[in-house]
């Protein structure tokens, strides 16, 4: 008497077993390997496909393309960073007037306008330059225009457009460091492009030191009255300014005051070196 079909592990008897069905299946993905093996592939090689049939041309991606990608990606981090502030001003708004609310959620709102805006027109630009139809014309007028706006950030040329000129007043030399510097952060944050004080160009390295009197920026010595020149929307600029607790308040209650003229052309004409880094270097592993 012949035995039964024996059930091999898999479940499959063996009488059922052709020829080729030990083969590997070449549909099935082999298995991932240990992330320590090897380096993490950079996001282009991730993103070919897995297999290429045979006599199927390598498309290689164009290194400019992928360096305005980089590039991209870095301003949109920098734009989430200079718009960064401390949120917290000590002020207890359950005492503040009903007004005085309308006009600090008005504030929030534009802002966060202003960033969803931002990040609408970063991703566009990402999208156009990852669109394999993209001409290089098109690549090289974004690089063109992304690289005016990094000098302008930088402060390494000069600008012009609308915004205000703020004069800080204060006759008792007793406004601070952190008065100077709130005005900074407030002005970035209200959506200024760029600024200089006293004829010292304002970056994202400045630094406000001193003491009351005298009061140092980026190491310069700079006097009463203090003028700010800043390009940005001319209203938000100025509500920012006023808002309760805000830069405004905070002079007054040091004896001074602040004058806000709004202008159609502000000229920000003061220079200011490009920081060089003394630590980091590009990375120029290709992940191979």
């Amino acid at each position: 008497m012949n035995d039964p079909q024996r059930p091999e592990p898999d479940g499959r008897p063996v009488d059922d077993l052709h020829p080729g069905d030990d083969a590997p299946d070449l549909d099935t993905p082999a298995p991932a390997a240990d992330a320590g093996d090897r380096p993490t592939e950079p996001p282009e090689t991730a993103a070919r496909p897995a297999q290429q049939g045979p006599g199927t041309p390598r498309r290689r991606r164009d290194p400019l393309a992928a360096a305005l990608i980089g590039v991209l990606t870095l301003l949109l981090g920098f734009a989430f960073a200079v718009q960064v502030r401390t949120t917290g001003t000590g002020e207890d708004y359950s005492t503040l007037r009903e007004e005085d609310l309308v006009r600090i959620l008005d504030d929030l709102d534009a802002r966060e306008d202003r960033l969803r805006q931002q990040i609408a027109d970063q991703r566009a630009a990402l999208r156009e330059l990852t669109n394999d139809d993209s001409q290089s014309e098109a690549a090289m007028q974004a690089a063109q225009e992304r690289a005016e706006a990094l000098d302008i950030l930088n402060g390494t040329v000069a600008a012009e457009g609308p915004g205000l000129v703020m004069t800080i007043r204060d006759p008792e030399g007793r406004v601070r460091v952190a008065d100077l510097l709130d005005a900074v952060q407030e002005l970035r944050g209200a959506g200024a492009e760029t600024m200089q004080i006293d004829g010292v160009r304002v970056g994202v390295s400045t630094a406000v030191t001193g003491e009351p009197g005298a009061l140092r920026v980026d190491g310069v010595e700079v006097d009463s009255p203090y003028e700010i020149r800043v390009i940005g929307s001319a209203q938000d600029l100025e509500t920012a300014m006023n808002i309760p607790g805000g830069v405004v308040d905070r002079v007054g209650r040091q004896g001074g005051s602040v004058g806000i003229e709004q202008s159609e052309t502000v000229v920000v004409d003061a220079l200011r070196q490009l920081d060089r880094p003394q630590y980091a270097q590009p990375d120029t592993d290709d992940g191979g």
